[in-house]
């Protein structure tokens, strides 16, 4: 078995891909910005049904400076580096998001080539792909690319997207026998496992709560967090994976009025408060005057993406569960953890 560092590990993706990597046998490290995490990340697993011990080690690394990230990889023979900043509110400076997205992803890429890591696999995502172009027709793949001077893209769009841009042309300046990996999801849903998640999650909250009136007219794509760390492990390894990007997506994008109607009918009285009416344009519209939160959203009103996973699946053998188990899923977890308002944790059988 290998011993790989995944950056990130209190993170909603790290944290799954700590658990099937521990599950593989493999020793792991995982990096936190304080130590004083630690606690909290086994909480994590342990949620997950992992009591990993001494085969989890943790140090400490910021993705904004260089100190930590030579000791992290010492020894490792893969990475999943899977840490990015990715707040649920527009920053004021787009650099808040791009510098440490970017330049982090360049301090693990230069320790690990100089530690002699064989493969990264870094965690990129559909905002890389599908945004700043004109519409098509044609589902998204990993030849497309975003422009990241594109009138649609938000700052969290343009750090994804030059982070692996700069990562692709380490690799190819100066990455010597260092071999990439990118995966590059859509909007990841699936069981949480405590209260430290991913912002996408949050959208479920929200509609679970009844804290929004109703359904913007967005579209978007969804996979379930276990598939997303599963299609990591195997490009950490397979070898038709180097040099490749892959798109993790479940199936056809949905919009939010489908995920709601999803969560009506499949978690019952839990979903009483859920939302099933779809809000007109120029509500929305009106609503982000006063948010800027909403404001961002505002370029993908009516828009009808779609992305396909042929590659990952023909590829790699990657076999993601379907957007609706991935939906029910996230609710599921959000009631068994009392994460709902007004809601309280429901025992144990």
């Amino acid at each position: 078995m290998s011993t790989v560092l995944v950056t990130g590990g209190s993170g909603f993706i790290g944290s799954h891909c700590i658990l099937q990597l521990l599950a593989a046998g493999h020793q792991v490290r995982t990096t936190v910005r304080s130590l004083k995490r630690e606690p909290d990340v086994r909480a994590l697993l342990k949620e997950g049904g992992a009591e990993p011990g001494n085969r989890l080690t943790f140090l400490a690394a910021d993705l904004e400076h260089d100190a930590g990230w030579p000791e992290a990889v010492a020894g490792c023979e893969y990475v999943l580096h899977v840490a990015s900043p990715f707040p649920p509110t527009v920053p004021r400076n787009e650099d808040e998001l791009i510098v440490p997205a970017r330049e982090g992803a360049l301090r693990v890429l230069r320790a690990a080539r100089d530690a002699g890591v064989q493969r990264v696999v870094l965690t990129s995502s559909f905002a890389a792909i599908g945004y700043g172009q004109k519409p098509q027709s044609t589902p998204f793949n990993e030849t497309n690319w975003t422009d990241p001077d594109g009138d649609d893209v938000q700052p969290y769009t343009k750090s994804k997207t030059l982070a692996e841009l700069a990562a692709w042309d380490f690799l190819a300046k100066v990455g010597g026998a260092l071999e990439l990996a990118v995966v590059n999801p859509v909007g990841v849903f699936g069981p949480v496992l405590g209260a430290d998640y991913s912002t996408s999650i949050l959208l479920v909250q929200r509609l679970m709560d009844g804290a929004v009136p109703g359904c913007p007219r967005l579209s978007f794509g969804v996979v379930d967090v276990r598939d997303v760390a599963d299609l990591h492990f195997r490009a950490m390894t397979h070898p038709a994976a180097k040099g490749e990007r892959f798109l993790a997506v479940a199936g056809d994008f949905v919009s939010i009025l489908d995920i709601a109607k999803i969560l009506k009918s499949r978690l019952g009285a839990s979903a009483q408060r859920v939302p099933t009416w779809q809000l007109p344009d120029w509500l929305v519209r009106f609503a982000a005057w006063r948010d800027p939160a909403v404001k961002q959203i505002l370029p993908e009103l009516g828009k009808r993406k779609n992305a396909t996973n042929e590659k990952a699946k023909r590829l790699l053998g990657w076999a993601p569960r379907s957007n609706e188990e991935a939906i029910v899923a996230t609710a599921e977890s959000l009631v068994r953890l009392g994460l709902l308002k007004d809601r309280p944790k429901r025992p144990t059988q």
